[in-house]
């Protein structure tokens, strides 16, 4: 297991990580949501641990609880946010040909981070 770094929402741990398939547990902060994104290498599914998430996915919204599973396709929009009062964690399983973080391509991010994708 990884430790993934902090991020401004939260963080993450990589679980596993092979040619196949990517695994992470993520938590994320109350009030928090990660980037408005979409990949192009990947797929991603999604299974909510504990908590409250919302999830956009190509602009429909929809609130996710403990047991709910969501999988964003390769080029999909997609973001997760933590509309409840306590930490929410999912587990995101990645399958695909590259999981690499510059395989994200932020469309709307609370955090400035726009500037740094292409």
């Amino acid at each position: 297991m990884t430790d993934g770094p902090n991020r401004p929402w939260g963080r993450y741990e990589v679980l596993q990580d092979l040619p196949t398939h990517k695994v992470k547990a993520i938590w994320v902060d109350p009030g928090k949501r990660l980037s408005y994104q979409r990949h192009k290498h990947r797929s991603e599914h999604w299974y909510i641990v504990y908590g409250t998430a919302e999830v956009v996915l190509n602009d429909v919204s929809s609130i996710l609880q403990s047991g709910d599973t969501v999988t964003v396709q390769a080029n999909e929009l997609h973001r997760i946010g933590n509309v409840g009062k306590v930490p929410m964690c999912f587990i995101e399983v990645q399958t695909g040909t590259y999981f690499g973080e510059d395989d994200i391509e932020r469309i709307q991010d609370d955090y400035g981070r726009d500037e740094d994708q292409k």
